[in-house]
């Protein structure tokens, strides 16, 4: 039951750890630019309110 316990604190630890390590690693030099290629337009959007489409 020991050996169990051992393991079990053992892999939450490695857990905690690559956690930590993958959130420090996160997009460093790896975000890539923005851009737009395309001309935004708003055709698909409504010309009232969401809030008021209910009354």
């Amino acid at each position: 039951m020991e050996l169990l316990g051992i393991a079990v604190i053992i892999l939450i630890l490695a857990v905690i750890t690559a956690t930590i390590s993958a959130l420090r690693k996160d997009g460093l030099g790896h975000t890539p630019p923005v851009r737009s290629d395309e001309y935004w337009m708003a055709r698909d959007l409504p010309s009232v309110n969401y809030t008021l489409r209910i009354f």
